[in-house]
């Protein structure tokens, strides 16, 4: 999978990736266009679209998803989805369409999220976000967690440079932000993007955490056969004692205790047969 960003060819411009790509670049000349020909449609449009947390705690919850598609600044938009074409065709060759919608919605709704909940403490995560950096940064700590020895090439720059290092370097750098524009939303919500995708990451592709889902799903479906079977046995007793005039044993598990003359015939068995 690292092949496709670490050498000078371009990955395959398809599925999810051009699709949130083509929406944003739409969606960006609309708001060029607006923005020298009717500033104030402008101007309701991004009101509309990036994360306020005063306008979310008035109820306009798609704030929390149309954020990521409002872009004012060029370099902004172009770095962000550079990003997310270079590593994002990466990962959906594993991920797969659906698997990279998830992870790009899923860290987008994330981070925004926790950023508006550090905004309610009226002292960090103040102003505004837009702009789909966070969810680039997403893309970028799945990437590495996957590929964590992978060499990539950091467009334009033609030298190969490991994950691991340009993880801590765009975290260095948006945190060094973080502190000059005093922890505003914008740059809360970008950090924010790395842990989102970690977090994405041991949700849905952790081993660990799949097997122990998995573990609890498939005990907790043996527990209910159990207890089905454990309540036919009670149900077969009183049928038996109030229709047949006899009475019937089953032990903790719902298997028939055959009395002590059937056990003789099936050879001193513990149970003549199962229900």
């Amino acid at each position: 999978m690292a092949r496709n960003v670490s050498d000078f060819g371009f990955p395959a411009f398809r599925g999810a990736v051009r699709e949130i790509i083509l929406a944003s670049v739409a969606i960006y000349v609309v708001i060029l266009l607006l923005l020298s020909f009717a500033p104030g449609a402008a101007q309701v449009m991004l009101a509309h679209g990036v994360l306020d947390p005063a306008r979310i705690r008035d109820g306009w919850l798609w704030q929390f998803v149309t954020y990521a598609f409002m872009y004012v600044d060029p370099i902004d938009f172009v770095l962000s989805l550079v990003g997310i074409y270079f590593l994002g065709s990466a990962l959906q060759e594993r991920l797969g369409r659906s698997g990279f919608y998830s992870l790009f919605f899923g860290s987008v709704v994330l981070s925004a999220v926790a950023g508006f909940l550090l905004s309610l403490t009226h002292v960090i995560a103040q102003g505004a976000a837009f702009g789909s950096g966070g969810a680039a940064n997403a893309i970028l700590m799945v990437f590495y967690l996957l590929n964590r020895d992978a060499p990539i090439m950091l467009f334009p720059i033609p030298i190969q440079i490991p994950v691991k290092w340009i993880v801590l370097g765009i975290a260095a750098i948006e945190t060094a932000y973080l502190l000059l524009y005093h922890f505003s939303l914008f740059y809360c919500v970008l950090l924010l993007g790395l842990g989102a995708g970690y977090v994405w990451h041991l949700a849905f592709l952790s081993r660990r955490t799949s097997l122990g889902i998995s573990e609890r799903f498939y005990g907790m479906r043996n527990s209910y056969y159990r207890w089905k079977r454990r309540r036919a046995a009670r149900k077969f007793e009183v049928y038996m004692r109030k229709h047949e005039n006899r009475e019937v044993s089953f032990d903790e598990h719902g298997n028939y205790i055959p009395p002590d003359d059937d056990k003789k015939k099936n050879g001193g068995s513990k149970s003549g047969w199962v229900n």
